[in-house]
């Protein structure tokens, strides 16, 4: 590498070290629905670091109104909201500039998968956290599990409900303490009953719909392990072990199928996530896929998984040839790949490995590189 460039990675190396230092920290209350306690829990920490002398101010809270969580806000310095009219209607949002020129230590900012009003500069309210971090600020904010990215497909298995307002699995990631705010089912429902959820009109609907015993299980199952890995991962980097040989790498490689590519991103995103290690998503465009040949809907399809997949922290890779093995294989060598991750064949496993010359010669290259391989139904 000729010094030039190395004394220029060198100071990018250097200046990204000094901007983590500068960096907020960031605190997330994690549930596995709404109603247990997030918010209620946000506002108790804020009169302890108050009480503490910390310089703690409200961003945004949603306290819906329920009567002890609203009773919390007395005493707390709070931060008007910038209003704005959309489509007729006053609404509020979290001001972003006049929490960055107040400059408190720590600010609270609720509901972190809100999507703000058109015309805002960010589209997402956890755009405006990331933000209020790099300016120096520490945030503590709430998010409910069904509102993690590479966790919709299973959120909307479990609840029937789509989620369209979610979060980048990379925001946990950079977080530096998820705390879960954990009930039992049945000690949710009782909330739920009592009224301090909903207001007393939509507790029979929501009985018989997303606060069924076994839905809520399903998502306290998801909770807990999203917490669990994260603590996984901090022990992994503070706590001092041997290093590790073969440090985990995934290459997710989808096609063109739609469905099947987003299913292989969001599952490697998970794996990605559970390690820690970085990734990398590979397209291989043949020339019957060629811009001039591919249909424009498969264009459009391809286009939102590789938005997707950058969302979700990977690194998208694009290249052109009919040699598809060989150019997995290639980049899996160039980029210490320790494990691909490719979509469920369309024919059984067995007759692929019989009667598909190019996945047994990929079988046959993993198998000499020690390199693992991954199908992801």
């Amino acid at each position: 590498m000729p010094e030039e460039e190395h004394k220029d990675g060198s100071v990018k190396d250097f200046l990204e070290l000094v901007k983590r230092s500068r960096r907020g920290k960031l605190k997330v209350y994690i549930g596995m629905s709404a109603g247990v306690g997030k918010t209620y829990r946000m506002l108790q920490e804020a009169h302890a670091l108050l009480k503490n002398g910390i310089d703690i101010q409200i961003g945004y809270i949603e306290t819906h109104m329920r009567a002890e969580t609203h009773a919390l806000l007395a005493g707390l310095p709070v931060i008007v909201r910038r209003k704005t009219f959309y489509k007729g209607k006053e609404l509020e949002e979290l001001d972003v500039q006049t929490v960055i020129n107040r400059h408190p230590e720590v600010v609270i900012v609720d509901e972190l998968a809100h999507t703000n009003i058109e015309g805002s500069k960010n589209s997402k309210r956890w755009q405006d956290v990331m933000d209020i971090l790099e300016a120096g600020i520490s945030v503590i904010t709430a998010v409910n599990i069904q509102h993690l990215e590479s966790l919709n497909e299973d959120v909307e298995k479990i609840t029937g409900i789509l989620i369209t307002e979610r979060i980048p699995d990379k925001i946990l990631d950079i977080a530096d303490e998820i705390v879960n705010i954990d009930l039992t089912a049945d000690e949710l429902i009782e909330r739920l009953k009592e009224g301090k959820i909903y207001e007393k009109a939509k507790i029979e609907r929501a009985l018989s719909n997303f606060f069924r015993n076994e839905k809520i299980l399903q998502l306290r199952e998801l909770a807990l392990k999203e917490v669990a890995h994260h603590l996984e991962r901090k022990i992994d980097i503070e706590v001092p072990k041997q290093i590790k040989l073969r440090p985990e790498k995934f290459l997710a490689c989808i096609s063109s199928n739609a469905e099947t590519a987003k299913v292989v991103i969001r599952k490697t995103a998970r794996l990605a996530s559970y390690y820690r290690s970085p990734w990398i998503v590979l397209y291989v465009q043949s020339s019957n896929e060629s811009m001039d040949r591919i249909k424009l809907d498969k264009q459009r399809f391809l286009i939102n998984n590789f938005k997707l997949a950058t969302e979700l922290g990977a690194e998208v890779l694009k290249m052109k040839s009919d040699q598809i093995t060989q150019t997995i294989m290639q980049v899996a060598r160039e980029r210490e790949v320790t494990t691909i991750c490719i979509g469920k064949p369309h024919l059984s496993l067995f007759q692929v490995i019989i009667k598909t010359a190019i996945f047994n010669e990929l079988l046959k290259n993993l198998s000499a590189t020690e390199t693992d391989l991954v199908i992801l139904s």
